[in-house]
């Protein structure tokens, strides 16, 4: 592995460090500000900032780095990316509305959809004009994503959708989104699938927001009645919905294993709560108990960072990453949880508080609250833990009963 900036990418990095420095504002010391987005109280408002800063970046052409200039990008390689979002990740800058719609949505477009469709729908999504989401999930398929029920039947040119999708992050304010169906219930499950886009303001389609122990509703259950889609927003064959979906899937992936370690608080911050918290026997920092947990942590956090150094280096040499990625959404997730009940023990009766008044602006309490959710999103830890045993480490592939029976033939339970 080769940690270091080749010299373009030193370069690059001193370019975005300076229009980053003239365009927002660094993080305080503590990593947490008033004035960080994150932290708004009113979502239209987090979401006016955002659009504000997307469309920013887009101008820049900072907003996709990796995408063709003719749709907006710079034309750069990935690890520009990388160096962009490790630089961008040091000041308080918005996050969170757009990731889904351009780091998985749009890909999936462009590549099956005819280039007049995606012209019409990269630009918008690009400047943060128009946002997508992921219809995949539903209650009776989570991380099985090819077991879901939800109907697309053929009605001329047109499709007729019915049914319930579930967690599906940004919905309430998504205007688009690309949906799985099942269209042929007599085929395995795997093959039985297409894809389409559809207007998230289409009749028969409703948006239930669910409610978080967090206080936010950022997760949907979305209903379609008698939702009629055209067949020219299909994407791909009818029936090969599961291989579009694995183009979705591939780019959710790399997003969440190559990040650096979730937006949360973390070594930072600890350590800085622990220096202003006193114990019976002086500051929290001083306090050995203290400070092998910091260490503990610090550890696993270093040895996540260094696994996502080849995932960088792949990216460098122009290879694809492998399974290997999945790694550290396995550690992130238990990391964040860990690290953030520790904090508001610290924090005594400061532990049960929120907002501006309470320690570190109760940042550690959103992150504990938010950590069991990312342990289910893009894929559960036991998912991951499966690719990481059969893909990375060669272990046998768990036996699927299921793989060649007729969908409408497998076991419901009831």
């Amino acid at each position: 592995m080769d940690f270091n900036d080749t010299p373009a990418e030193a370069t690059f990095r001193q370019e975005v460090r300076a229009w980053l420095e003239a365009n927002a504002k660094p993080k305080s010391a503590t990593g947490f500000s008033a004035e960080n987005p994150r932290f708004q109280r009113n979502e239209a408002d987090s979401l006016k900032i955002a659009k504000a800063w997307q469309a920013k970046k887009a101008e820049k052409r900072y907003a996709r780095i990796t995408w063709p200039k003719e749709n907006g990008g710079l034309g750069g390689t990935p690890m520009q990316q990388v160096v962009y979002s490790q630089e961008e990740a040091k000041f308080d800058v918005p996050s969170g509305f757009f990731e889904i719609g351009l780091g998985m949505c749009i890909p999936t477009v462009t590549h099956y959809a005819s280039k007049e469709v995606a012209a019409r729908y990269v630009k918008p999504a690009l400047y943060g004009e128009e946002i997508w989401c992921q219809l995949f999930s539903e209650p009776s398929a989570g991380s099985d994503v090819a077991g879901l029920r939800t109907r697309a039947e053929k009605d001329g040119d047109d499709w007729i959708v019915n049914g319930q999708k579930v967690w599906t992050s940004g919905a309430h304010y998504s205007d688009f989104g690309i949906l799985l169906t099942r269209t042929d219930p007599t085929a395995q499950k795997h093959k039985g699938l297409t894809m389409f886009y559809l207007s998230m303001k289409s009749p028969g389609v409703e948006v239930k927001p669910i409610k978080q122990m967090s206080g936010g509703a950022n997760f949907n259950e979305v209903y379609f009645t008698n939702v009629r889609i055209p067949d020219s927003q299909r994407l791909g064959e009818v029936g090969a919905g599961w291989g579009v979906a694995l183009t979705t899937l591939m780019h959710e992936r790399l997003a969440v294993g190559g990040g650096a370690g979730g937006s949360g608080p973390d070594i930072k911050e600890l350590i800085a709560l622990a220096r202003e918290t006193e114990l019976e026997d002086g500051p929290a920092i001083r306090n050995s108990a203290v400070r092998e947990r910091i260490a503990e942590w610090y550890v696993r956090g270093q040895g996540l960072k260094y696994t996502t150094y080849r995932t960088l280096t792949a990216l460098s040499q122009g290879k694809v990453p492998g399974p290997e990625a999945s790694i550290a959404k396995v550690v992130v997730a238990p990391k964040m949880q860990d690290l953030s009940s520790f904090a508001m023990d610290l924090e005594d009766m400061g532990g049960v508080m929120v907002g501006e008044d309470s320690p570190q602006m109760g940042a550690f309490q959103q992150s504990y609250m938010w950590a069991p959710g990312l342990r289910i999103a893009g894929g559960t830890d036991e998912i991951l833990k499966n690719i990481i045993a059969e893909r990375v480490l060669g272990l046998p592939a768990d036996i699927r009963v299921d793989k060649d029976i007729p969908f409408n033939k497998l076991p419901t339970g009831r």
